[in-house]
């Protein structure tokens, strides 16, 4: 049994190191989007250069996010860790020196592998470390802190934007790997792999992981890439879209074929047994394509439309991280009383409404009649739906297959984002140059904007029809505290019991 204790200075070292890995991945999710301007001035890049400068790093971290856990498993979650570490750094500081958009891209995809290694072996470090007492309070730190980086983020990330430059959004992350790994590999216990105890031993003597499934994680990944490609590049039409985009619906097959017949695939489709789990897997893949469009768009509006600074945009989204942090526990408990049915409606519905909201933002919009309105109603919205959506996807399904339904539902939801950042501007008839002309951009960010509403309302239509209370007893998320906006909570293996 795990026996490190949280006030030790051992604790405090595993718990710096998680964090520090952690918010890497976090940090660069969020501030990617207010650099996505300057990127595309000073490397002369098209729209769908921007484009691929997001969707890049999610093909790959989406793509691979279920094989990352599976090999922290099978060779050491601390290994693995350490591992997606440096390779997310490494993978940095090639975005941080590119000449050229190709070359940037192809370094955010390497960035994505590498945080599809680090990211659910953050988590599982503190589930597989600390001792049983003190894991939830470890894991509730974690959260809070990780929630403080996603808030400070965009803030940081602006003023890089407008001081150092751009490149420099990257570059950080190679000082924070420098701290991150020495304290990793001296503090850090090994767990899983060949260390005594295995993953069954961990939970309790329930198989939690083992999934090594690399044909299913590359023809995933495959299939995200394809069709978002044939996605980005379909205003120009041609004979290679058309076959990427067959192509990538063959692989999409292929995925779901080899995982019904894999004995041990990293995503069982029996999981999808459940009605309530389908259920609110739909409800995330509305809610998330609404809000990885939303945040690309907004960063590009608030500068290109607007006018504002890099750093004045980053502080312009903050409220709804905040909200979220702030509110997130509180609406755990609320959903706890009522069931998630009424949550998981109101909260795409209120999404929604901000956004709507947002068609208000325009050329010499005032932020605090505009501007603020639309993310206070969006940030609420968030904050009603995401704990519930966790909670009730861990307790749909076995106890011994929590941790593999939240690493699904995670996995949809960036996978829903990166669609959503393809599809938007085709939908919404943006040009390749429409982030250079202010008013043709402003014109298409409204119906992008009435998209999102469109897409949120057909998710709380799913939860009003289908989502219904739990059974009693079922387990609540550890990550209550919940700052950041591109995915919900990952919860690294079952959540022990808690109840309100």
């Amino acid at each position: 049994m795990p026996d490190v204790r949280i006030a030790s200075p051992q604790g405090r070292w595993i718990l710096l190191t998680t964090v520090l890995g952690s918010s890497m991945a976090l940090l660069d999710s969020t501030v990617v989007n207010i650099a996505l301007p300057r990127i595309g001035r000073d490397l002369d890049a098209d729209l769908a250069a921007l484009q691929w400068t997001v969707n890049a790093y999610m093909v790959t971290l989406a793509g691979l996010i279920l094989l990352g856990g599976a090999l922290g498993d099978r060779f050491g979650r601390r290994k693995v860790f350490v591992v997606g570490v440096v390779w997310f750094a490494v993978a940095s500081l090639l975005c941080g020196i590119a000449p050229n958009a190709g070359v940037l891209i192809a370094a955010r995809a390497l960035q994505g592998v590498g945080g599809a290694l680090l990211t659910p072996g953050s988590l599982a470090l503190i589930q597989a470390s600390f001792h049983p007492d003190d894991r939830g309070r470890a894991v509730g730190l974690w959260s809070g802190f990780g929630g403080i980086g996603a808030a400070v983020g965009p803030f940081v990330g602006g003023w890089l934007v407008d001081g150092p430059g751009w490149r420099w959004v990257f570059l950080l992350n190679v000082p924070l790997a420098l701290l991150c790994v020495p304290v990793a590999l001296r503090h850090v216990p090994e767990s899983g792999g060949g260390t005594a105890r295995s993953s069954e031993a961990e939970s309790g003597g329930q198989r939690v992981h083992g999934r090594f499934d690399v044909l299913g994680a590359v023809l995933g990944a495959l299939a995200l890439a394809l069709v978002t490609y044939a996605l980005i590049e379909a205003g120009g039409g041609g004979a290679v879209v058309a076959v990427s985009a067959v192509a990538g619906l063959a692989a999409a097959v292929a995925f779901v074929v080899v995982e019904r017949r894999r004995p041990d695939p990293m995503m069982p489709t029996d999981i999808f047994a459940s009605r309530q789990f389908t259920a609110v897997n739909l409800v995330t893949l509305c809610v998330y394509a609404a809000l990885g469009g939303f945040f690309f768009l907004a960063a590009l509006q608030l500068q290109v439309v607007v006018g504002y600074s890099a750093l004045a945009a980053g502080t312009a989204l903050l409220p709804t991280t905040v909200l979220m942090l702030l509110l997130s526990a509180r609406s755990g408990e609320l959903a706890d009383r009522i069931g998630p049915r009424i949550p998981l409606t109101v909260g795409p519905l209120l999404c929604a409404a901000g956004m709507l909201l947002m068609l208000r933002v325009g050329p010499g919009a005032s932020y605090l009649a505009d501007v603020l309105p639309a993310l206070l109603v969006l940030g609420l919205g968030m904050v009603t739906l995401v704990a519930p959506l966790t909670a009730t996807v861990l307790g749909s399904v076995d106890v011994a297959r929590a941790g593999l339904a939240s690493g699904i539902n995670n996995a949809a939801a960036r996978a829903a984002g990166l669609v959503a950042v393809a599809a938007l501007p085709l939908l919404a008839g943006m040009g390749e140059e429409a982030y250079r002309e202010p008013g043709a951009f402003d014109a298409a960010f409204g119906k992008a904007m009435a998209w999102c509403a469109g897409v949120l309302v057909v998710g709380a239509v799913v939860a009003a029809a289908v989502v219904r209370r739990p059974p009693p007893g079922c387990k609540r998320p550890e990550c209550l505290r919940h700052g950041g906006v591109t995915a919900p909570p990952l919860e690294g293996e079952p959540v022990r019991k808690r109840l309100s």
